[in-house]
C-alpha cells in the first residue's frame, strides 16, 4: 500500500471507491456461490444417490436376466454413449446436422446460449467453430447491447409522458390552451428539469415483460413439447438468460403439429426474450452497484492519520442521489467534467453532453438515466471540435466502458 501524501500523516493512503466496491462485490459473490453451492447440494444431492443406486440395482437385474458379464455390458453402454454424444437416440428425433438442424445450431452458439446437445465431431467443425463463434458471438453482444440502448430510450420516452400527464392534472403543467409554443415550452423545462426515470421503475418494467413473455412461451412449449408448465418455465428461464444447460431442448421431436408456426413462434420467444433478459440483468446490476456504495457509505472509516480522510470517490461512482449534494470537477484525459447536482437532479440551466458522462465512465445507471433524461427533456448536444463524438459515444454497457479506450471508439482518430 502506498503511504499517505498528506502533511504530517504517517498512515497509508485511503483505498479507492472503485478498488473497495470491487473487493466487497468480488467477496460477496464468493459467499453468494458458497451458499448457493450449499443450497444445491441439500436439494439435488439426495435424488442423485437414489438414481445411482437404482441405476445399479437395474444393471444387476439386466446383467443376470441375459446371463452378460459386467464387462461387456458396461462396454456396450460406452459405445451408446459415444453414439448420444453424435445425436443418435432411443427414441426418433429430427437429424442434428441437415440444414435446418445446423441452422439451430448456429443460433444457439452466436446467442451463447449452447444447449450442449449439438457438437461438432470433426477437428474441421471444432476448428471452425472457434472462429465462427468469436465473430459471432461478438455481434450478437452489440446486437444485445444496441438492443438495450433502444428499449432505454422507449421506457424513458413513455415514463416521460406520464410524467407529465401526471403533472398536468396536478396542474403544475399548463395544458394545451392558454399560452403560446415558446411559454410553454419555458414552462415545461423549468417544471420538469433535471427530471430523470427511475431505475426501479425500468427495472420494474422489463421484470414485467419478461415474466409475460416466459408465461407466453411456457404456454406454447407446455403444448408443443408435452412438458409440464413448470419445467417449461424452467426451460425460458434457461435460455432467454442464455444459461443453456441442454436438459431440456425445444423443437428436436421430427414432426410437429403446425411446425413451421412453432418453428418461427421458437425463435421469436427466444430472441425477444434472451434480449429483455440481457437488459434486465443489466438494470438489476445497476440495482446491485448502488447497494455496493450504499454499504461503503455506511462502513467508510477514516483515517486515523487525516481526519476526514476516507474512501476516495471513484471516477464511476454510481450512488443514491441524497448522498451527491456537492459539485465536483472531474479531469480525465483531454476531458472536463463540470457536474454539479443538488440531490441526485441537475439543475435546470446546465446542458451536459453524453461525451462528458461516458469520459466520465459513469457506466449503465448514470449513462443510461442522464442519456434518457437530455433526451427526454430536449437539452442539445453542444457542438464543436471539443464535444466531438463517434458513432460509440452514445452507447451504453459495453460501448460505454470501451468508449476512448480505443483508437477505434476515440474521437481524436
Amino acid at each position: 500500500m502506498m503511504a499517505c501524501r498528506g502533511a504530517g500523516c504517517s498512515g497509508f493512503a485511503p483505498v479507492s471507491q472503485d478498488t473497495a466496491r470491487f473487493a466487497m462485490l468480488a467477496l460477496l459473490i464468493l459467499l453468494y456461490l458458497l451458499c448457493g453451492a450449499a443450497v444445491f447440494s441439500a436439494l439435488e444431492q439426495p435424488k442423485e444417490k437414489q438414481a445411482k443406486a437404482r441405476w445399479m440395482q437395474r444393471f444387476e437385474q439386466f446383467s443376470q436376466k441375459h446371463n452378460l458379464s459386467r464387462s461387456d455390458l458396461e462396454n456396450f453402454l460406452r459405445h451408446y454413449e459415444e453414439a448420444s454424444m453424435a445425436g443418435v437416440r432411443v427414441d426418433g428425433l429430427k437429424a442434428r446436422w441437415d440444414f435446418p438442424g445446423a441452422l439451430y445450431f448456429v443460433g444457439t452458439v452466436v446467442s451463447t446460449i449452447g444447449f450442449g446437445m449439438t457438437t461438432p465431431a470433426t477437428v474441421g467443425g471444432k476448428i471452425f467453430l472457434i472462429f465462427y463463434g468469436l465473430i459471432g458471438c461478438a455481434a450478437t453482444i452489440l446486437f444485445f447491447n444496441l438492443f438495450l440502448e433502444r428499449i432505454i430510450t422507449v421506457l424513458a420516452f413513455v415514463l416521460k409522458s406520464c410524467h407529465e400527464v401526471q403533472h398536468r392534472r396536478k396542474g403544475v403543467l399548463p395544458h394545451d390552451g392558454g399560452q403560446g409554443p415558446g411559454d410553454m415550452r419555458q414552462h415545461g423545462e423549468d417544471g420538469l428539469a433535471g427530471w430523470k426515470p427511475s431505475v426501479y421503475c425500468v427495472m420494474l418494467i422489463l421484470c414485467v415483460a419478461a415474466v409475460i413473455i416466459s408465461c407466453c412461451a411456457s404456454a406454447m412449449y407446455s403444448s408443443m413439447e408435452g412438458w409440464g408448465y413448470l419445467d417449461s418455465l424452467y426451460f425460458c428461464f434457461v435460455a432467454f438468460s442464455t444459461i443453456g444447460f441442454g436438459d431440456m431442448v425445444s423443437g428436436q421431436r421430427t414432426t410437429y403439429q403446425s411446425q413451421t408456426l412453432y418453428s418461427l413462434g421458437n425463435f421469436f420467444f427466444i430472441l425477444l426474450g434472451a434480449c429483455c433478459i440481457y437488459s434486465l440483468f443489466n438494470v438489476i446490476s445497476i440495482v446491485i452497484k448502488q447497494v455496493l456504495n450504499w454499504l461503503l457509505k455506511k462502513l467508510e472509516i477514516p483515517c486515523r492519520h487525516c481526519p476526514g480522510r476516507s474512501l476516495r470517490p471513484g471516477r464511476n461512482a454510481v450512488v443514491p442521489g441524497h448522498f451527491r449534494t456537492r459539485v465536483r470537477n472531474i479531469s480525465i484525459d483531454t476531458d472536463a467534467v463540470n457536474e454539479s447536482e443538488t440531490d441526485g437532479r441537475r439543475m435546470s440551466g446546465e446542458m451536459i453532453s453524453m461525451r462528458d458522462f461516458l469520459a466520465a465512465n459513469k457506466v449503465n445507471l448514470a449513462i443510461m438515466q442522464k442519456q434518457l433524461s437530455e433526451t427526454a427533456n430536449g437539452y442539445p448536444r453542444p457542438s464543436g471540435s471539443a464535444n466531438r463524438h463517434n458513432e460509440f459515444s452514445g452507447g451504453v454497457g459495453a460501448l460505454g466502458i470501451m468508449n476512448n479506450r480505443l483508437a477505434e471508439t476515440s474521437v481524436d482518430r
